[in-house]
């Protein structure tokens, strides 16, 4: 797992770094840029571009400095710098490095407190005025550059933050901030970035390694964690000789009407295609000739008397896609949680009957998984206006009521109850089409039945039913991928990390 760090842990691990491996600031600053002039030269290869780097006078300016000083050593010839002095203070590093710069021959331009902004005719700017550190919005002269770059329609990079974008806590509403094309990340990314409210300021952002102190970075014990594939590979479990289908659990799905037939037999297929080794679907009668000609595999309960249900011979229960939320519903989830006392995956329509109904939060079964999006978060435990609001919500619901909340996003964050938070990396907008969460709620439903834990199950299910969608789409640039091909092609991601 890759910890994510506020502003603040970036600068502790900044000068841990600088004392313990030891290495002096303004070396580190070269490494750091060296770091983004590589990634930069991938993107931007074409030399006769104009370029122009536009640096406060702290570090992120000084940062700025050496880049074109890198830049201009790699024969991007066309290179000038544009300094905002809007304040009388300057790093230490930033002084050294415009000492080293005017030797150069870059021209150099500086913008003062009140002076017209320049004309700027360059392809390319490089956005290094302002870093991590900024805690409040952006007024004044840096607000008025900012906006002005903004108009310019001009590509923009920006060196590890766009300025004026705050890397953790709320974003306040209408803020100003760089509008990136690409921004090239330090270390890790920021957490804010893995949020739709980055989606104005950051096109698409790279992350850069520049030798921090990796284990300092750990023993700060941050509780944002992005999933990384050597995850997957150390979670996933191989199937052994021997073992059977009594091996891999019983699952049994609670889903569909009969005009929701297509929640029900996309959940129950990607359950069976995840690896459950028994798949139950629990559906209305009428569905019954949809199952069967669509999934003979799996078997079938036909909705009625929930007093008929076994509920003691299944390892898992998943309750909600398409099951409607009707007075019929609500009972069949009443019963459910009075009946069955292990791990339960609840989405969708269930997850609207309990917001409905919010004291049967408190009958959910400890290490069960809600799988909500935005709308049905909000639903269930008020409305919010940010994301971090919500992630910090999570938090505190996740371990009031000691379950997994799984909130669906781009970047899907799962919540445990210990109060960490697991970002996830994988999926793509083609994704974006109907059907897909009953998918994930069918793969993390067998991964329950396979004896994974809630939380392996969280983790691996949100991982693997992206991958499945990025195989899909990304190789041919696809721009729309169905939920149904996401869970028949299960079986193939989930081998590609077997040991």
């Amino acid at each position: 797992m890759l910890p994510l760090l506020t502003s603040s842990q970036i600068r502790e691990v900044d000068a841990y770094t600088i004392a313990h491996e030891p290495v002096a600031s303004i070396y580190l600053m070269e490494r750091v840029s060296a770091a983004f002039v590589n990634k930069f030269i991938d993107q931007y290869p074409d030399k006769a571009k104009s370029i122009a780097v536009y640096c406060g006078t702290g570090n992120n300016g000084g940062d700025g400095l050496v880049i074109a000083r890198m830049l201009y050593r790699f024969s991007y010839q066309n290179i000038s710098v544009k300094i905002a002095r809007f304040s009388e203070k300057s790093s230490d590093d930033f002084i050294e490095n415009f000492k080293r710069i005017r030797h150069t021959g870059i021209e150099i331009l500086e913008i003062k407190p009140g002076d017209v902004l320049p004309g700027e005719n360059a392809d390319i700017i490089i956005d290094a005025l302002l870093g991590t550190g900024l805690n409040k919005p952006l007024q004044g002269d840096f607000e008025r550059l900012v906006k002005y770059l903004n108009s310019l329609s001009k590509t923009i990079v920006s060196v590890d933050v766009p300025t004026g974008f705050f890397c953790e806590g709320e974003i306040p509403e209408n803020i100003t901030a760089i509008q990136s094309n690409l921004t090239i990340t330090f270390q890790q990314p920021k957490i804010n970035f893995l949020l739709p409210e980055s989606a104005p300021f950051i096109g698409c952002f790279e992350v850069v390694d520049i030798g921090l102190d990796k284990g300092f970075i750990n023993a700060l014990n941050s509780p944002y964690l992005l999933t990384e594939e050597t995850d997957i590979h150390q979670l996933i479990r191989p199937r052994k000789p021997f073992s059977h289908k009594g091996t891999y659990g019983h699952a049994l799905i609670i889903a569909g009407q009969p005009e929701t037939m297509g929640a029900a037999l996309l959940c129950s297929s990607a359950c069976a295609h995840t690896g459950a080794g028994l798949t139950t679907a629990c559906i209305p009668e009428s569905g019954l000739t949809a199952l069967n000609s669509s999934m003979p595999e799996i078997m079938a309960i036909l909705r009625g008397d929930s007093s008929t249900i076994s509920w003691d011979k299944f390892t898992v229960v998943a309750i909600g896609p398409g099951l409607g939320t009707n007075k019929d519903a609500l009972e069949l989830l009443k019963a459910a949680l009075g009946n069955f006392k292990k791990s339960m995956v609840i989405d969708a329509d269930v997850l609207n009957l309990i917001s409905e109904n919010p004291e049967l939060l408190k009958s959910i079964p400890k290490d069960s998984i809600l799988t909500p999006h935005m709308k049905e978060f909000d639903r269930l435990f008020g409305e919010h206006t940010s994301w971090w609001a919500r992630l910090e919500t999570m938090r505190i619901k996740a371990k009031e009521y000691q379950i997994n909340i799984v909130l669906k996003n781009q970047y899907t964050i799962t919540g445990t109850p210990d109060g960490i938070l697991y970002f996830n990396p994988t999926g793509n907008p083609a994704m974006a089409s109907g059907g897909m969460g009953d998918v994930l709620t069918g793969v993390i439903t067998a991964l329950l039945a396979q004896k994974y834990s809630p939380e392996e199950a969280c983790i691996l299910g949100t991982y693997l039913h992206g991958k499945s969608g990025d195989d899909l789409a990304l190789p041919d640039k696809l721009t729309m991928v169905l939920a149904g091909q996401v869970a028949k092609h299960m079986p193939v991601v989930m081998a590609k990390y077997k040991a």
